[in-house]
């Protein structure tokens, strides 16, 4: 047998670190890998809905929860340092921390609006990748998987949605830079991109959003928990494959074609 083909094949540790893990996406996926045997580590701002996913994930589930704010540098690296501590080498980033900001026309958006969501989505989630990308290239064995959110406005955006729309086109620059430069380390870097999740962040959703003719209209929303079959599929495939880019959507969701 050739032993480089095995090394090359073989797969990534089950440690998980879930930006965002106190709702909507980040929850989901979080309990789908708890509940697959992964070690999870449940990161975001607010200490309370963090306690409640790992409350949801049951007292056999092996998690942790660590606040920690992605914007900023050193929690990033205490973050990191408290999963090597708790579990060892890392297999899997899912960097998922977003917001989508308050929105408006072009001529009306704020510059302190436009940085608050480029902080979240970009710097955010490259300072996450990074902290990931030095601790899989640095462990022994070497390697593990990034996997970033993206969105269906990595593709197609929304009436009156610059900044998250220009981050996520930058999420997808971010994933294909990583999976380049991850490649002689074994760290293997994907992206999903999602469209209508019922999350909190798609309420709005149910009640009619703006379209791109100008009118409003309901839009049909799918379980976050198909998002997080899809993610755990990702999550546990072998480093020598990878998904790189997956979008999960509403069946019938105004995106293909004319809606």
């Amino acid at each position: 047998m050739n032993n480089n083909l095995l090394n090359e094949s073989d797969s990534p540790a089950r440690t998980a670190v879930v930006t965002g893990a106190g709702s909507g996406i980040g929850r989901a996926v979080a309990l789908a890998l708890a509940g697959a045997g992964w070690s999870v580590a449940l990161a975001g701002r607010r200490p309370g809905p963090l306690a409640e996913t790992a409350a949801l994930a049951g007292e056999h589930a092996r998690v942790i929860t660590v606040p920690a704010d992605v914007t900023r540098p050193e929690d990033v690296a205490a973050l990191f340092s408290s999963v090597r501590e708790w579990a060892g080498p890392l297999g899997l980033l899912f960097n998922n921390a977003g917001t989508f900001g308050p929105g408006g026309p072009v001529e009306e958006v704020a510059y302190e609006d436009w940085r608050g969501v480029v902080d979240v989505n970009l710097t955010g989630a490259f300072l996450c990748a990074q902290a990931a990308y030095r601790q899989m290239k640095e462990q022994d064995p070497q390697g593990g998987r990034i996997i970033n959110n993206g969105s269906i406005s990595a593709h197609t955006p929304r009436p009156h949605s610059v900044a998250y729309t220009a981050t996520k086109h930058a999420i997808t620059g971010l994933t294909k830079s990583l999976s380049l430069d991850g490649r002689p380390y074994r760290i293997a870097c994907g992206q999903i991109d999602i469209g209508n999740a019922a999350t909190e962040m798609t309420e709005r959703m149910r009640t009619g959003t703006l379209q791109a003719n100008g009118e409003l209209a309901v839009e049909p929303v799918m379980a976050a928990a198909d998002v997080a079959r899809t993610v755990l599929h990702m999550a546990e495939l072998p480093l020598a494959a990878n998904v790189q880019f997956a979008t999960v959507m509403a069946t019938t969701m105004p995106y293909v074609g004319r809606g």
